[in-house]
């Protein structure tokens, strides 16, 4: 039953998905706000049918501890559903991804268009200089910004070592950053193709303490996300 599930959910997300990019094509020459209204829709109707086909229901707390406003949204990233879910949930977010990704047909140029902040993990303090300033226009029209600070997917369970660039974002911009914790890979795993029912959990925490500097930031922002992370994936 899951594979059949999987089958069908599979093939209607990558059908709709790929519908849904020529849609968002034929709205480029509109202004970018009618793109992010219609990957939002989009979105929750993801979140809807994999509830209705895999069973795999989405569980937030601790949304109301993210303030209106400009915020980097800090995340634990196990699965594809990271990719998508805060399109959901948040009012015109915007995340930090690979810059290939701006390579994909459709998809890379509403990304480019929407004002993803594209990042060459390859390109040293020039990159990571780049992206700061193009997170800055995002921030400054008082926007949130999803960043994996991780920087790639991991398995449930795995540590993978956190990149520095979440700590040049908070400390360059100066807005609010919140810690996030997910169980997304214990139910849509990386490159799987069963879709296993149950519920994704995202634990969004308090904001982490104004004014700290790169070190304690880092190491802050990664024990209250591993711990969160480890809490969720005990529940079962």
């Amino acid at each position: 039953m899951i594979w059949l599930r999987s089958f069908i959910f599979n093939a209607l997300f990558m059908t709709i998905t790929a519908l849904g990019a020529i849609v968002a094509m034929v709205l480029l020459p509109f202004h970018p706000r009618f793109i992010r209204r219609f990957i939002q829709l989009w979105a929750r109707f993801i979140i809807w049918l994999l509830r209705v086909v895999c069973g795999i229901r989405l569980e937030v707390t601790g949304l109301e501890n993210i303030a209106p406003g400009a915020a980097i949204i800090a995340s634990k990233h196990q699965s594809a559903f990271d990719t998508f879910v805060w399109l959901a949930l948040l009012e015109h977010p915007n995340y930090v991804l690979k810059r290939e990704l701006l390579n994909l047909p459709f998809w890379g140029r509403v990304a480019r268009h929407s004002g993803a902040v594209a990042v060459d993990r390859d390109g040293g303090g020039t990159a990571l200089r780049a992206m700061v300033r193009d997170a800055k226009r995002v921030l400054d029209e008082g926007r949130p910004l999803v960043i994996f600070p991780e920087g790639t997917r991991s398995a449930p369970g795995e540590r993978v070592a956190y990149q520095p660039g979440v700590a040049a974002l908070v400390m360059g911009s100066g807005v609010p950053c919140y810690p996030v914790a997910t169980n997304s890979g214990r139910h849509w795993g990386r490159r799987a193709f069963h879709k296993t029912p149950g519920v994704i959990s995202i634990s969004i925490l308090p904001a982490l303490p104004a004014g700290l500097t790169r070190k304690p930031l880092m190491e802050t922002l990664e024990t209250q996300i591993e711990a969160e992370t480890a809490r969720l994936m005990a529940q079962g």
